[in-house]
């Protein structure tokens, strides 16, 4: 699943890609990924808006339109928003369609945003208050006010253990399964820990982890293991980063033990047993 580095990602292509243009058309090939309103309101509803901004929150990309409407997207584990220029974009109209494209928007200027879902978990929304679908999500963890004292007092009133607290996105927005096993890696903290146990100096090393991992990843375009792909098509370039997600059997980059792999809240967990201790 796309996570917040990403999503990001996504949202810096797609600004400069989208601002400024106009809706021409909507077609939605498979409604049921149309979450609010119903398939036919909502390309009803886009036409003629103007894009004024895409930004993020959490995992969700977030569209602004003329008119006061907003466009959010999740795009779970397999979306995709594909961005083809007039000349693509005519051409791709001459061929078969593809079955995994379920909503292509297209453009006055002749360009097209098509969303791409293989496995259909991935949700749209038209609405005038985000906060609808947004509201409950948790401090963004690169912002400004992200502090180390907001992590402490995020984590010390839980009892429950480190990575499923983080992957709840109530408490955190945007973290996901690569990028906590990162930055708990980073920090050198047992992804079983009780939340509670932490101590003042180990919850600003991993304040300290979170932002850096997640800074190199926007750095380097996301990570793709499978799915994930920039607007432009393109793959990121972080996996190559990952010191212990989905590196099983292989060294620590850090001090040579062997990586391992659990399942930790239904999760695959990957971490070193040396330098993670669950003391």
């Amino acid at each position: 699943m796309p996570e917040l580095p990403e999503v990001e990602t996504i949202v810096r292509l797609l600004r400069a890609q989208l601002v400024g243009q106009r809706v021409s058309s909507v077609e939605v090939r498979w409604p049921r990924c149309i979450a609010i309103p119903g398939a036919s309101e909502f390309e009803r509803e886009l036409i003629e808006r103007e894009v004024l901004d895409v930004g993020r929150r959490g995992k969700f990309v977030i569209i602004s339109l003329s008119g006061g409407k907003f466009l959010l997207v999740h795009l779970r584990m397999t979306g995709r928003l594909l961005v083809e220029d007039a000349g693509r974009a005519a051409a791709s109209g001459e061929v078969a369609p593809d079955p995994h494209i379920h909503v292509v928007f297209r453009f006055v200027s002749g360009r097209a945003l098509r969303f791409h879902d293989t496995r259909k978990f991935g949700r749209l929304y038209l609405l005038s208050e985000p906060a609808e679908i947004v509201g409950d999500l948790g401090p963004e963890p690169l912002s400004a006010d992200f502090t180390p004292q907001t992590l402490h007092d995020l984590l010390r009133g839980h009892r429950k253990r480190l990575k499923p607290l983080l992957a709840d996105q109530r408490l955190l927005a945007g973290l996901g399964n690569i990028y906590i096993d990162e930055a708990l890696w980073e920090a050198g903290i047992h992804p079983l820990r009780r939340a509670h146990t932490l101590s003042a100096e180990e919850t600003a090393r991993l304040h300290a982890a979170i932002r850096k991992v997640l800074a190199r990843a926007i750095e380097n375009l996301g990570t793709t293991l499978r799915d994930y792909r920039t607007p432009l098509g393109e793959s990121g370039e972080n996996q190559e980063a990952l010191a212990v997600y989905g590196r099983q059997g292989k060294p620590c980059p850090r001090c040579g033990e062997v990586v391992r792999r659990e399942l930790v809240g239904g999760r695959g967990t990957w971490y070193c047993p040396s330098c993670q201790r669950c003391d």
